[in-house]
């Protein structure tokens, strides 16, 4: 990945997450690009685009036994306007075709619960910061 994606995945961070990060600890640039640098190489972010404009990102990753879905930020101008249901349904699906199930993790100040919850994530713990959620795989009929 190029450095102006690095730039723009911070930027978009910084917008979206920033104010849920500065209500429990302050917004620190120089921390938060050390952390995001330190898991950069770990995690193949997307761009989330609406008209050709990058609005957000997302990484999302098949493992042995579950997905896991993360660094999922849209831009506040961007928000609650169905984007974000929209791409975690395809998410959904895609855990979904392949009967296992995606799980995610979130900051416990930061409003997106209700997403989750109204996509049929349950909290399967917690610790000091963050609750972790999973959205189990299907039933299906015999």
């Amino acid at each position: 990945m190029e450095d102006s994606d690095f730039e723009l995945a911070f930027k978009i961070k910084k917008k979206a997450l920033g104010p849920h990060v500065a209500k429990q600890w302050g917004w620190d640039d120089t921390v938060q690009r050390r952390f995001q640098r330190e898991h950069w190489n770990e995690r193949e972010l997307l761009a989330i685009q609406l008209d050709c404009i990058d609005i957000g990102t997302i990484w999302i990753k098949k493992f042995e036994d579950h997905w896991r879905f993360g660094e999922f930020f849209i831009l506040p101008e961007y928000q609650n306007k169905g984007i974000g249901s929209y791409i975690l349904s395809k998410a959904i699906a895609d855990a979904e075709q392949t009967h296992l199930p995606i799980r995610l993790e979130y900051l416990k100040w930061n409003p997106v619960a209700s997403l989750y919850e109204r996509n049929g994530f349950r909290r399967i713990g917690e610790n000091e910061t963050h609750y972790f959620m999973e959205r189990s795989k299907p039933i299906t009929a015999c």
